[in-house]
């Protein structure tokens, strides 16, 4: 699409921006837009790579998600499609999204609905696995799980910190 220009919220227009990619990814693969038929004229930089048919470099060893630790692709907000908002029994619109309290209330509530016994195993499990990650990672996921409980996230930081002591 041309930069600042969105599609109406026309049903078979909408049924077609969907029906023809897919078609597409279909015949032609996951990196269909990579064909030098299809290619745009200047460089594109998504996330899609590998698979069949793949043109390039491929990005290398470099993630193709974001966020990553890692320097890879980041959201550039300068060039995003420019936000409208259309009447449809409310309104739809591209919106950020932040995690709170609520988000961790599930977890939370699982977490004290199991046994102390359960609450070991789930330690034990969680810790395993993710000892086994890199320092960047561990650490990333830790806040999250404090944020669960903070019993249970204290709990987690020190069966990883003894298994890696090992």
């Amino acid at each position: 699409m041309v930069p600042g220009i969105a599609p109406s919220p026309d049903r078979m227009l909408q049924g077609r921006l969907f029906s023809y990619p897919d078609t597409h990814r279909h015949r032609l693969g996951a990196n269909y837009l990579q064909l030098p038929i299809n290619r745009s004229r200047d460089a594109v930089r998504y996330h899609q790579r590998d698979g069949p048919m793949c043109f390039g470099t491929n990005g290398g060893r470099l993630p193709n998600y974001e966020p990553n630790s890692f320097g890879g692709p980041q959201e550039a907000p300068n060039t995003r499609e420019i936000d409208t908002r259309s009447a449809v029994e409310g309104f739809i619109g591209r919106h950020g999204y932040e995690l709170t309290d609520a988000d961790f209330d599930q977890p939370r509530a699982l977490y004290h609905l199991l046994s102390p016994s359960e609450q070991q195993d789930l330690v034990d499990n969680m810790a395993g696995s993710i000892a086994q990650a890199k320092p960047v990672f561990q650490n990333s996921i830790l806040p999250h799980l404090k944020r669960i409980d903070s019993e249970f996230g204290a709990r987690i930081e020190s069966a990883i910190k003894s298994i890696n002591a090992q």
